[in-house]
C-alpha cells in the first residue's frame, strides 16, 4: 500500500440543480500519508463530502484528485484501486467469514468474474495479518463484536490496496476499548486518511489536519491545535466549549456546557 496526495478543489454537491447546496464550494489538500479529520455538528455535509471523496456522488462544481489524478477522469474500476472506503452502515455478510469478507476487497483488481488468484491470497494474508484478525479468518461475521466487525471492515478496505482510505465516523456506537482500538489502528496505517468524527478530543489527537463544516459550509482548514480554538468550536456547535491544557503530557482536551 502507497499514500497518495488528496487534492480537493471548489467541490459542492446539491440534489438537483435548483436545490439549495448541501455542501458548499470546499477546498482542501491532504499531503501523503497524512491523516484529516472532518468534524461539524450534525447535517453539517461532513458524510456528503465523503461521498464525493469516495466516487458515490460526482460534484456539482470541482473536482477531487489522486496523486494528481481526477478521480472522474479514470473509470470506477481504477478509482476503486486507489481510493477505499469504510461506511457506517455494515450490510448483512450472508454467513460469509471474516476471510470471504476481505477477500471481496480484491474485487477491483480482478478482471470479469475471475476468481482469486495466489496474489489475491496474498494480499489478503498480510491484511488479516495487519490487523491482527488471523486468528478469526475462519468466524462467521455475524458472531463478531462490534470492535471485531469495525476492523474487518477496515481489513476489506486495505484489500482494494489504496492510496487514500475514507472513515465515516469509524468510531460510532463502539464502547471506549473498540474506539481505542480504531484510533490505535488509524494512527498506524500510514496512508493518506479522511476520517470524519463528532469527537473533537479524538480529532485533536489522532488528525493531522482537521475540515470544520457547518450548514454545508467550511469554517476552517488546519492543524487542530491551532485551528480549534473556543470561539470556533463554541461557534460551531452552539456551546460553550474551552479548551483546557493539560501539564502532565502537554495535551489539550475541550471540555462543554450549554450556553445560558
Amino acid at each position: 500500500m502507497r499514500a497518495a496526495d488528496l487534492e480537493v478543489y471548489n467541490v459542492s454537491w446539491a440534489p438537483t440543480k435548483s436545490a439549495q447546496p448541501v455542501l458548499h464550494p470546499t477546498t482542501f489538500r491532504v499531503a501523503a500519508g497524512r491523516v484529516l479529520g472532518v468534524v461539524g455538528p450534525n447535517g453539517a455535509g461532513k458524510s456528503t463530502l465523503l461521498r464525493l471523496l469516495y466516487r458515490f456522488q460526482q460534484p456539482k462544481t470541482g473536482y477531487v484528485r489522486v496523486g494528481g489524478q481526477d478521480i472522474w477522469s479514470m473509470p470506477a474500476r481504477n478509482a476503486a484501486r486507489r481510493i477505499a472506503a469504510v461506511l457506517q452502515e455494515q450490510a448483512s455478510a450472508f454467513g460469509l467469514t471474516v476471510r470471504e469478507i476481505v477477500r471481496l476487497g480484491r474485487t477491483p483488481h480482478r478482471s470479469g468474474f475471475a476468481t482469486s488468484g495466489a496474489g489475491d491470497e496474498q494480499v489478503v494474508d498480510r491484511v488479516l495479518t495487519t490487523l491482527s484478525l488471523r486468528s478469526l479468518a475462519d468466524r462467521d461475521f455475524g458472531t463478531l463484536s462490534g470492535g471485531e466487525r469495525q476492523r474487518v471492515m477496515v481489513a476489506r478496505a486495505l484489500a482494494q490496496d489504496p492510496q487514500v482510505l475514507i472513515l465515516d465516523e469509524p468510531t460510532n456506537h463502539l464502547d471506549v476499548r473498540h474506539q481505542l482500538e480504531v484510533v490505535s489502528l488509524i494512527q498506524s496505517l500510514g496512508l493518506t486518511i479522511v476520517v470524519s468524527l463528532h469527537d473533537l478530543n479524538m480529532a485533536s489527537g489522532v488528525c493531522d489536519d482537521v475540515l470544520i463544516l457547518k450548514n454545508g459550509q467550511p469554517q476552517g482548514f488546519g492543524p487542530p491545535q491551532s485551528l480549534l480554538t473556543d470561539t470556533l468550536v463554541s461557534d460551531t456547535f452552539r456551546v460553550d466549549a474551552r479548551r483546557e491544557h493539560l501539564a502532565s503530557n502537554g495535551a489539550s482536551h475541550f471540555s462543554f456546557t450549554l450556553p445560558n
